[in-house]
């Protein structure tokens, strides 16, 4: 499908780690069709994030891709860095990051997996959200703006037998939405949690089953898996001024599962 850029919003900037495929490259295209300038941060995979790069810069948006591992300082320092760069607004950060590993359970799990998906999926939230804060907080004489964390359905479900590392770690991060948004909300910034379910995406791929989605849609009741586009409108919608007075609060995209 044609990606139609708006101008309406070109001033503005946003980040959205993760963004180089699934739900964060959703999110990216959809806020560049809003007229919004994107930054997207990957890990690794170069040519996925290339390509929603190119796709929105020859649409007519401005995207730049940076590679990034902000699970530690140094990639987060890193990213910002090249953020500070670039014309735009910061207005608003996307923590959309995150790793699972094979599914198991939790007997056969060890320290260094907790770890890994800990580190990914949680610190570098608290590190990014901290590097947003400090370019759009008031307190430091900045014009606010919008945090959106991607959770999960996993952290109300637990993830039982398959992922519990990766339910648990998107625990933390619906408190972390919740502290957060309390901290920051006299000084012009929201901080909301988006909640998706079983999604079409690749990540499932990485658990060991590409087709968990087709193998689990029947206890949704909406008896369907969703797709990233679904999660981005969520996302988008909490991170414009529409949700304006919208903080500490919570989006499940589940299909009422």
């Amino acid at each position: 499908m044609e990606l139609k850029v708006s101008l309406m919003n070109n001033n503005n900037l946003v980040v959205i780690t993760g963004g180089g495929r699934g739900i964060g490259a959703a999110t990216a295209k959809l806020f560049a069709q809003h007229g919004y300038q994107v930054v997207i941060n990957f890990k690794s995979d170069v040519a996925s994030a290339q390509a929603v790069e190119n796709e929105i810069n020859n649409s007519g948006g401005f995207c730049k891709a940076v590679q990034a591992d902000v699970a530690t300082e140094a990639g987060v320092e890193h990213l910002f860095t090249q953020v500070d760069q670039l014309q735009g607004q910061f207005c608003a950060l996307v923590n959309n990051v995150g790793i699972l590993q094979t599914q198991q359970r939790l007997e056969q799990i060890s320290a260094d997996r907790i770890n890994t998906v800990l580190t990914n999926n949680v610190t570098s939230y608290f590190l990014c959200s901290r590097e947003a804060i400090k370019r759009m907080s008031t307190k430091y004489q900045k014009l606010g703006g919008a945090i959106v964390n991607v959770s999960s359905g996993a952290s109300r479900s637990g993830s039982p037998n398959e992922y519990v590392d990766y339910a648990a770690s998107k625990g933390a991060i619906d408190t972390l939405t919740i502290g957060l948004s309390k901290e920051v909300a006299n000084e012009g910034i929201r901080v909301n949690c988006v909640r998706p379910g079983l999604i079409y995406t690749d990540m499932h791929a990485d658990g060991g089953e590409a087709t968990r989605v087709e193998r689990l849609k029947h206890i949704i009741p909406m008896q369907r898996g969703g797709e990233p586009n679904e999660v981005a409108n969520a996302i988008f919608w909490l991170a414009s001024e529409n949700a304006s007075f919208t903080t500490g609060s919570f989006i499940d995209v589940t299909g009422g599962l």
